[in-house]
């Protein structure tokens, strides 16, 4: 999965940029010629984490596909905000494929300021395009079209809502360096807190085995901070909840918290950084870090609990640690009902988009099609979410099963290789589609081969992964489960959220306003707790900033996001009786 998953999206376009472009682009028509030279396509990504030209490999499949090349435009790497797509809106035109959020009026302004074109007139032999129209019909109720093709979202599948989208590890879970935490004897763990004098243990263990003083159980990070503390965020959704603003909702939609109410979710994981600070387990450098270099302590084994398997695990489980028995597996926290989000019929609340000043149109959405085909699937997946990669290069077909060639294994399991020539050249993980947009989730099976997408659910791929010393202790530690998931689900232990494409409204200026202050009180406030010496003096930060949110305008905000959590819910048990009467329809339809 991509280390960088966080995009922020803009909300808004701005009043000039909207009035620059009245009667702007949208003048194209399905004639436009195309002569099938070298194409250079820029693309608008809000959730690229490169910026520049596509290199390496997948350069190579889509210029022998389409005779295109991508110049893609980051404001992930251009600074962040939403200035860049207000500077290009207001020049009236964002880009060739424009790969941005729909919600928030996002969408339906950038129809009306006709920046994005109609799919439509290209549509003919889209095969792939038409297998998702439910999706796209979906979008353009949420953007306020009753007809047209003008965008694709991302994250489709062909699952039930109720099924958790995730493969074989959850979005989020307590995962810990399993070999430490054998070697000091497999202490039970009944609760969060429980984690502490355990995680203590460890860190001892680890430093006495290394004679490194430098090793910490938690290291954390501010760049992802928002409405609050990402990482307090995290151990939250241990326990079912997931954000909605200033709203910790959980899945089965049972609760809707404040995260400034006293006691609840929010205040309990920060008495738990507390409580790891208080213990010697907290990195001091977490205050000052960026994630890249927090997660090159994962990498050198500096850090023993991770929130995400897509940190601990891809940073620390290569093939070499896991053979000698060292990596992250989930810990057996008894009270543990983990955040799954749910198969999504309709997408994400991200689509791909035709930019309405494009040349060639026609070229640029066969594009879009390949990538919602399989081979498109497995290319352009592989930054985002563990699809298998090029056929040919990193898999193929053995009795009629897929399974990984020695290439796959080397880079699939986060080593490092030279493409060869044929292919591309150059490094494996510098021609990875910088597009980093899951355009089909890919723990979805594929059609022409009936596995998943994801190699490491491939039956070679379990069988391998089951054999190493790692997930063989982990195994037999954990009533003999083959994948976390199983073990989760076995266990009662996950909670999924329905796969509904819920967009949030536009939000009112003078709401983003006090939520500007807010949020930065908050997140301010949820540091220094974190970090402070006495429970009196956290007790007394809390009390200060629930004060100061207050003041600020606290209950007129949470009146938003508790309308909008709640209306997520609605949407998730829309899409779970909608799937319901399909499958009864298709019930009655087979007899």
């Amino acid at each position: 999965m991509s280390i960088k998953k966080k995009a922020t999206v803009g909300v808004a376009l701005t009043l000039s940029a909207i009035l620059a472009l009245a009667g702007c682009g949208g003048d194209k028509t399905a004639a436009d010629e195309d002569d099938g030279s070298l194409m250079t396509v820029e693309v608008y990504d809000d959730l690229a984490n490169y910026q520049g030209e596509q290199k390496g490999w997948f350069a190579k499949i889509i210029k022998d596909k389409f005779n295109i090349k991508l110049n893609i435009v980051a404001p992930n790497v251009a600074g962040g905000g939403s200035t860049l797509f207000d500077t290009r809106a207001a020049a009236g035109d964002l880009g060739d494929i424009i790969i941005t959020g729909y919600g928030s009026g996002r969408g339906e302004k950038l129809v009306k300021s006709k920046l994005i074109d109609d799919m439509t007139p290209y549509l003919d032999g889209m095969s792939n395009i038409k297998k998702y129209s439910a999706a796209s019909k979906a979008l353009n109720k949420a953007i306020g079209q009753e007809s047209g093709v003008w965008g694709i979202p991302g994250s489709v599948s062909s699952r039930q809502p109720t099924e958790a989208g995730e493969g074989l590890e959850p979005t989020f879970g307590p995962y810990l360096r399993w070999d430490y935490y054998k070697e000091i004897g497999y202490p039970q763990i009944d609760t969060l807190e429980d984690l502490i004098p355990v995680l203590k243990q460890m860190q001892d263990k680890a430093r006495a085995d290394t004679g490194q003083s430098n090793i910490y159980a938690m290291s954390l990070f501010k760049d992802w901070d928002g409405n609050m503390m990402n990482n307090a965020k995290q151990p939250a959704t241990f326990y079912g909840f997931d954000e909605m603003g200033f709203v910790l909702a959980k899945a089965d939609g049972s609760s809707y918290e404040s995260i400034t109410k006293k006691d609840g979710i929010y205040e309990r994981v920060l008495k738990f950084f507390n409580a790891a600070y208080k213990a010697g387990l907290v990195d001091p450098e977490s205050t000052t870090q960026n994630y890249d270099t927090m997660n090159t302590k994962y990498k050198e084994g500096k850090v023993l609990f991770s929130f995400w398997p897509w940190l601990g695990q891809a940073a620390y489980n290569t093939t070499e640690n896991k053979a000698a028995g060292k990596g992250f597996m989930i810990a057996p926290l008894k009270d543990q009902k983990i955040f799954s989000y749910g198969a999504t019929p309709n997408g994400g609340t991200t689509m791909i988009a035709l930019g309405s000043k494009a040349k060639n149109k026609k070229r640029l959405v066969k594009f879009i099609d390949w990538l919602y085909s399989s081979e498109g699937v497995y290319n352009s997946g592989a930054q985002t979410g563990g699809a298998a990669g090029p056929k040919g290069l990193n898999w193929e077909i053995k009795d009629g099963k897929p399974v990984l060639t020695d290439f796959g294994e080397k880079v699939l399991s986060g080593g490092s290789a030279n493409v060869p020539a044929e292919y591309g050249g150059g490094s494996y993980s510098d021609g990875v589609s910088a597009l980093n947009y899951p355009t089909v989730l890919v723990s979805d099976t594929d059609p022409d081969t009936g596995y998943s997408f994801n190699a490491s659910m491939w039956p070679s791929e379990l069988e391998k992964a089951n054999a190493n010393p790692l997930n063989k202790d982990w195994s037999a530690h954990m009533g003999g489960a083959k994948t976390t998931m199983e073990y989760l689900e076995k266990n009662n232990m996950i909670e999924v959220a329905p796969g509904a494409t819920y967009v949030q409204p536009d939000e009112d200026s003078q709401i983003s306003t006090l939520r500007g202050s807010i949020k930065t009180e908050i997140v301010n406030s949820s540091w220094k707790a974190s970090f402070a010496s006495s429970s009196s003096e956290f007790e007394k930060i809390l009390s200060s900033m629930r004060s100061t949110t207050d003041g600020l305008g606290m209950s007129q905000v949470l009146a938003v996001d508790m309308k909008n959590a709640k209306d997520q819910e609605k949407a998730r048990k829309a899409i779970v009786k909608e799937y319901a009467n399909k499958s009864s329809e298709s019930s009655s339809d087979s007899k």
